[in-house]
């Protein structure tokens, strides 16, 4: 598929319950989503014709929905075959994978709309590495403005689109300063997520990642800690303070489109792409492609 605009490339893209001409996987202006932010959805890759952790993004996508007050008409059973037929009709192996629910256009149109039908759709690209050469050389951090909220103003632990507001305009603001990403603090004030990937530190051999307890659980976090683990690496998983980021040696970030990145810079704190940086990002590339 050639790359250019999104709405306008050849392909085609599940859409409620059959594929359809990429160009024509289209809602109506509105659609409630757009303007309340009743979404979720889900990021994949697939290496050699297979998507990674499949299942278990199908599973948090319900999981998401749930979240906020609302149920995919599409068991995950259902969802995990449609994945399969998109990546079959694109003829792709190696690919990004979007699925994404949401509340339709229908009979509301408030805040309340709990009679309008919920859509899903699910479509593939080919897309490479998320921060570009930084997964070499390291990429270098701003920090947001703004905090990542308490779970008592927002569903934190759904993979909604509301949530990522803030992480759209933390991004430009740190690509306006040459940055590749920005790091958001929590509520509280401890080092949280980047825009979209959890972060880890190394200081003396062991490795030091944020308690997931305002922020995802990412499924590729949870992945690379038990690869840590496995290698017999001690994991901290805990509240880290900003100032505690001028002591750690190494950091990188993880997710499914960031997948292993080393991070070389954040604001004024320096880190090094190490040994162990390169070995989990190297293992992690091995696992997937298994």
């Amino acid at each position: 598929m050639a790359d250019g605009a999104y709405d306008d490339r050849d392909g085609k893209i599940w859409l409620d319950g059959q594929l359809v001409e990429w160009r024509s996987a289209q809602v109506h202006v509105l659609t409630h989503a757009l303007h309340y932010a009743s979404s979720v959805f889900e990021g994949e890759r697939a290496y050699n014709g297979k998507i990674f952790l499949s299942r278990k993004h199908s599973e948090r996508l319900h999981f998401s929905a749930q979240c906020l007050d609302f149920a995919i008409p599409y068991t995950v059973d259902q969802i995990e075959a449609a994945k399969e037929e998109v990546l079959k009709a694109n003829g792709f192996t190696d690919a990004y994978v979007r699925a994404v629910a949401w509340r339709g256009a229908g009979p509301d149109m408030g805040v309340s709309s709990s009679r309008n039908p919920v859509r899903l759709a699910i479509a593939a690209w080919g897309w490479g590495n998320y921060y570009g050469d930084a997964k070499m050389k390291g990429a270098k951090l701003d920090i947001s403005r703004w905090k990542r909220p308490s779970p008592e103003t927002i569903p934190v632990h759904a993979k909604a689109a509301g949530l990522y507001m803030i992480c759209t305009t933390s991004k430009h603001a740190a690509e306006e300063k040459g940055c590749s990403d920005a790091l958001f603090m929590d509520y509280r004030g401890y080092v949280a997520e980047a825009t979209g990937a959890n972060i880890f530190f190394v200081k003396d051999g062991e490795v030091h990642t944020p308690l997931p307890d305002c922020f995802l659980n990412g499924l590729t976090r949870q992945t690379v800690i038990d690869m840590l683990k496995a290698k017999g690496v001690t994991v901290h998983e805990r509240h880290i303070m900003p100032e505690e980021m001028e002591g750690f040696e190494q950091c990188w970030l993880t997710g499914t489109a960031a997948e292993v990145t080393p991070v070389g810079q954040i604001g004024d704190y320096t880190f090094e792409v190490g040994t162990l940086t390169r070995s989990i990002a190297e293992d992690y590339e091995k696992l997937v492609r298994a």
